[in-house]
């Protein structure tokens, strides 16, 4: 290994134990907080995703402890560890590429301010970076000569993204694509060898996903039906609208340098598509997704994560590009991320709720709990009328029983005994079910945030819950695993 390879490695190196101390020391989101309600939860899949963050988070809290390092714990390290398979795809899809280029496209993906977030915020979309990272270089090992054996292991890993994030499918219909656009089976000896693999693959894929369309058939088809719900709304006269935001927020989660490595990259691989079959698996592998994210946008807001499922061939394509300006783009991707970081962690710029993300989501939850605990009686539950501010309160109130109190809590598998009165905690701008309680007495408001900063008002109310409640009702409302009690 050369000096600057381990350059490369040592800055990945230093980067990941960044990561993990941020980890540590940022309270959890709501969101986070909520896929921690799943992880003590388990079940074959969920309303709003499959069970693959819940798995991951459940190992975390098993190696690290129920707190923000445990929740992230393995986010962290498979964050680091796509590198790895990032560095061996381009190598095998892309023969021409130098080590030093195969650093860089590690770099530049570690660097994106999507990876930065995703690596220390524990969501659905580190599990299915992860695999699709692994994808590649099971691919790569195709394009390079393999041998058939490696279909089994690209529909396993396949069926693991799928059980991931849903929009795994876009990328791997890409793979469809190529293996159609090149005639793979009849470019390789031993046809019949492949026919069989790629049905092992298959019926590996199709195995991996089958408890996610077991628990969808058992339960309405709610997830699928929820996700596939997002086509509903469209408003074409937004279209303008709707793709600058699709552009704008690609622009900023790679940042500007990194943007024009990845576009340039794909401009490469399209031009080279012809002659090496890697470039051409790249190009597709973007291309699907990329078309189907725009056609959304075209019509409806397009989220500005769900296109990470591209970021690692986009990242492996960029090994096509011989800019020199590679450590420039890296160096200012990490700055930014190093400023998020410094953001959410020491607030040193005064910035809004409506701007500071950190503030908005993660700041003022244990105040908050001080201020529930001052008014709530002995044996009094507490509820939230949204999943984000009930599985947050869980994490802050331990030895309190809290209550979710929405409809999806029916789906989980947690219990629904809820009986008595307690305090109901409720942003003012949102409404909720009074038709549940007997009385609804308001306590009054106090402010969530940290510093004088204001992230939401909060109205607190004693309520009495109705004993005449019928049974989907008391279905809709669970007891929450607290912290230190499970």
């Amino acid at each position: 290994m050369t000096l600057r390879d381990r350059a490369w490695l040592y800055l990945l190196g230093l980067v990941a134990c960044l990561r993990l101390v941020v980890a540590a020391f940022l309270p959890l989101s709501p969101d986070e907080a909520y896929y921690r309600i799943w992880a003590l939860a388990p079940a074959a899949s969920y309303l709003d995703h499959p069970p693959m963050v819940a798995a991951w988070i459940r190992l975390g809290m098993a190696l690290g402890g129920d707190d923000p390092f445990g929740v992230r714990l393995v986010g962290v390290l498979a964050g680091a560890g796509a590198s790895f398979f990032v560095f061996r795809a381009v190598r095998d899809l892309l023969p021409g590429a130098t080590p030093a280029l195969a650093w860089r496209a590690c770099a530049l993906l570690q660097a994106t301010l999507a990876l930065a977030i995703q690596s220390v915020v524990m969501t659905p979309d580190m599990p299915v970076l992860f695999f699709l990272s692994v994808l590649l270089w099971l691919m790569g090992r195709i394009v390079a000569g393999g041998g058939a054996r490696w279909w089994l292991a690209v529909g396993l890993v396949a069926g693991l993204a799928f059980d991931s994030k849903y929009t795994a499918v876009l990328p791997v219909a890409g793979i469809g694509l190529w293996w159609l656009g090149v005639s793979l089976l009849q470019r390789m000896k031993g046809q019949g060898r492949h026919w069989v693999a790629i049905a092992g693959g298959l019926v590996l894929a199709v195995l991996c996903a089958m408890p996610v369309l077991w628990w969808n058939a058992t339960h309405g088809w709610a997830s699928f039906a929820r996700q596939g719900g997002r086509t509903a709304d469209w408003h074409p006269a937004r279209a303008f609208q709707f793709l600058g935001e699709l552009l704008a927020g690609q622009v900023g989660l790679m940042t500007p340098g990194i943007a024009a490595f990845f576009l340039w990259g794909q401009v490469r691989a399209w031009r080279l598509a012809r002659q090496v079959p890697g470039a051409a698996l790249l190009a597709c592998m973007v291309a699907v997704p990329a078309c189907v994210f725009v056609q959304h946008g075209i019509g409806d807001r397009v989220q500005a994560n769900w296109p990470v499922v591209i970021y690692p061939a986009l990242a492996v394509a960029t090994a096509l590009v011989g800019w020199r300006w590679g450590r420039w783009a890296v160096g200012g991707g990490l700055l930014v991320g190093a400023l998020v970081y410094g953001q959410a962690l020491f607030a040193p710029l005064p910035l809004s709720a409506h701007t500071d993300v950190a503030l908005r989501q993660m700041a003022g939850w244990r105040g908050l709990a001080a201020d529930i605990s001052a008014v709530a009686r002995p044996g009094e539950f507490v509820a939230a009328c949204d999943y984000g501010t009930a599985a947050e309160l869980a994490t802050v109130l331990p030895g309190r029983t809290v209550v979710g109190m929405e409809p999806r809590w029916a789906l989980f598998n947690l219990p629904h005994d809820v009986t008595g009165g307690g305090i109901m905690v409720c942003n003012p701008r949102r409404t909720f079910d009074t038709d549940v309680f007997a009385s609804v007495d308001r306590l009054g408001t106090v402010m969530r945030g940290r510093r004088g900063r204001v992230a939401e008002p909060v109205g607190l109310y004693r309520v009495q819950l109705r004993t005449d409640l019928s049974a989907a009702r008391r279905q809709a409302m669970a007891r929450l695993p607290t912290a230190g009690g499970r």
